[in-house]
């Protein structure tokens, strides 16, 4: 039986944007589900657009990957709408949206690695791959605590606040600052998940 996760602080960020754009999302998501589209071609979708915006950071064309990773990621949310209105949710979905995410998450700041390390920035680059490997862990936390019967959501930086620093960060312009942010924030919340866990286990009867 999992153990039932009790919110905190942290999470105060991600339940008020998941507060105000659900209204806006179902109502996008009916007009969706009348037009029979399934939420796995949005997922499926939203990660293309990902690899789109994953290119042209590469380049170095960061604006133009900043909107077209927010339209990815707009697909990305939509999916569960449209799975909920439409009475669509299945394991397999979910699944395959949590699949592409950690994909899409890879391609992005693998397309950043790619243009910083043609611009020679070296630090960047080091903060590349701990925000790699800080956001992958994040999700693997969770995962791997809930296989234990832990319902572990808590933390500083969940894939919603990472996805608005990735966009302000893509917009801006201010790469080595948004990649500093995620590099030590993403630990930090995976050293959260941890103690997290590690508190519900020594409660355990």
């Amino acid at each position: 039986m999992t153990t039932k996760h009790t919110p905190n602080h942290f999470e105060s960020l991600s339940a008020w944007l998941r507060a105000i754009t659900r209204g806006p999302l179902e109502r996008l998501a009916s007009g969706l589900v009348k037009l029979k589209i399934s939420p796995n071609a949005l997922t499926v979708t939203g990660f293309l657009l990902t690899i789109v915006a994953a290119l042209l950071a590469a380049q170095g064309a960061y604006f133009r990957s900043g909107i077209v990773f927010i339209l990815g990621s707009l697909f990305d949310a939509l999916d569960g709408s449209v799975a909920r209105v439409g009475g669509k949710s299945s394991s397999f979905g979910a699944l395959l949206d949590s699949t592409l995410d950690r994909y899409g998450e890879g391609v992005l700041l693998s397309g950043l690695g790619y243009s910083l390390s043609q611009q020679e920035n070296w630090l960047a680059l080091i903060l590349v791959f701990t925000t790699l490997i800080g956001s992958f862990m994040v999700s693997y936390v969770r995962a791997r605590s809930e296989g234990l019967g832990i319902d572990n959501k808590v933390g500083l930086l969940t894939r919603v606040e990472r996805i608005v620093i990735l966009f302000v960060m893509l917009l801006s312009g201010k790469i080595v600052v948004g990649l500093g942010i995620l590099a030590v924030l993403t630990q930090f919340t995976v050293c959260q998940r941890l103690w997290y866990a590690y508190r519900v286990s020594i409660r355990k009867p």
